[in-house]
């Protein structure tokens, strides 16, 4: 399964590019799909921002639309304020319940932007947060948005004309006060795949059912959480995203200690409505459940010095490679883990190394490596054949 996305440069004076606003696609077509702006808006977040950002935006700014509700909800801060700049949507209401969630923005440093706008009175009291206004000149003429842009020269605000389709229109553009430009004349947006991962709908249902309880039991969300390779890496880097961290992250429930409840039920919320679809988990989905749950098994029942968690971490994500066609040497840059587990995954070293390395050579049928690696981890064959199946057995069991 893919994601999509369409971006387009939102390029200077110079014409250097210093971003793109990111455009929500549910397709290989280049259109905007026929689904609600808030469903959008929740599918771009959680499919380029949490699983692959930088892929999108080259490091530079995401321009980001977002509906009336999400900015009531402060949904931009789950992500870094560095390089995102908060589009409000033309069609937003300018109410008192606006401007507050504004001014939070402004006061967390993030860039925000009016998006298509029409100069009303209604929104001169969020003039002294906003930091970048675009005017559609094919909607406003330019010597109409010159006076506005006069108008505005006590405030700290950059002007952006959209749809600049040929270079005269860059040209006027630039001498009545613009300063960033988008449109045909320097590119058409331009289609981006991935491959995305969907997390299973009933553990997002689950999940979803846990965060509305007054207080979150944080052994129940890491139940669940565990379940769903999607969702276990997705939560992971949503930490390393929104959270400073300061330590490795051995575990699911570290990682949930460091989000807190508030930031926790922002992500599932985030996710859920991302996913509301249903969608039948990938076989990958299924082995990496298995690799894990074995790993942490054989941990459990053995005399191997390692943590169980750790074993499961490795066990789930080994297979991310496959699962999202990108490098596992990039993906790993993403996540807040461990230098050991990171060469476990990449190099086989260490013995949450060796023990995946047992696993994939007993799903290769490689008796004379598994040999070699039940003698380096101090198990015998016998038990290690013992611990797939009751692992096997606990996969069936999540699955049905």
């Amino acid at each position: 399964m893919y994601s999509y996305i369409a971006r387009q440069p939102i390029l200077d004076i110079k014409k250097n590019t210093i971003g793109y606003e990111l455009l929500f696609r549910d397709g290989p077509k280049n259109t905007f799909p026929a689904v609600e702006a808030e469903e959008a808006t929740s599918r771009l977040l959680s499919d380029h921002f949490i699983s692959a950002h930088c892929n999108a935006t080259n490091d530079k700014l995401g321009f980001v639309n977002f509906p009336h509700q999400s900015l009531i909800n402060l949904v931009p801060t789950l992500f870094n304020s560095n390089n995102l700049v908060v589009e409000i949507l033309e069609d937003c209401i300018p109410n008192q319940e606006l401007l507050a969630a504004v001014k939070t923005l402004s006061e967390r440093g993030y860039k925000l932007a009016l998006d298509d706008f029409e100069p009303h009175p209604d929104w001169t009291p969020f003039l002294p947060y906003i930091n970048i206004i675009k005017f559609d000149i094919q909607a406003t003429p330019i010597l109409k948005a010159k006076l506005f842009i006069r108008h505005c020269k006590k405030y700290n605000i950059s002007f952006l004309a959209e749809k600049v389709e040929n270079y005269e229109e860059f040209e006027l553009a630039k001498s009545v006060g613009f300063t960033y430009f988008q449109g045909y004349f320097f590119s058409k947006p331009e289609m981006l795949q991935q491959r995305s991962m969907r997390p299973n709908q009933l553990s997002t249902i689950q999940l979803y059912k846990e965060i509305s309880a007054p207080i979150i039991d944080f052994e129940a969300v890491e139940k669940q959480l565990v379940k769903d390779v999607s969702l276990s890496y997705k939560l992971l880097r949503f930490v390393n995203l929104s959270s400073v961290i300061d330590q490795p992250i051995n575990s699911f429930k570290q990682a949930l200690v460091y989000l807190g409840e508030n930031k926790l039920r922002q992500f599932i919320s985030l996710v859920a409505v991302a996913h509301a679809t249903k969608n039948k988990p990938h076989s990958l989905y299924t082995l990496s459940i298995h690799r894990a749950k074995l790993c942490e098994l054989i941990v459990n029942k053995t005399s191997i010095d390692l943590e169980p968690s750790q074993a499961f971490l490795v066990g789930l994500f080994s297979l991310l490679e496959p699962l999202l066609d990108q490098p596992l040497d990039e993906l790993l840059q993403r996540l807040p883990i461990s230098t050991e587990i990171k060469l476990a995954l990449t190099k086989r070293t260490g013995s949450l190394g060796m023990l995946l390395l047992a696993i994939e050579s007993y799903e290769k049928a490689d008796w004379l490596t598994i040999t070699q690696c039940c003698a380096a981890l101090k198990i015998t064959e016998e038990e290690f054949t013992t611990y797939y199946q009751e692992s096997a057995e606990w996969v069936d069991d999540v699955a049905s």
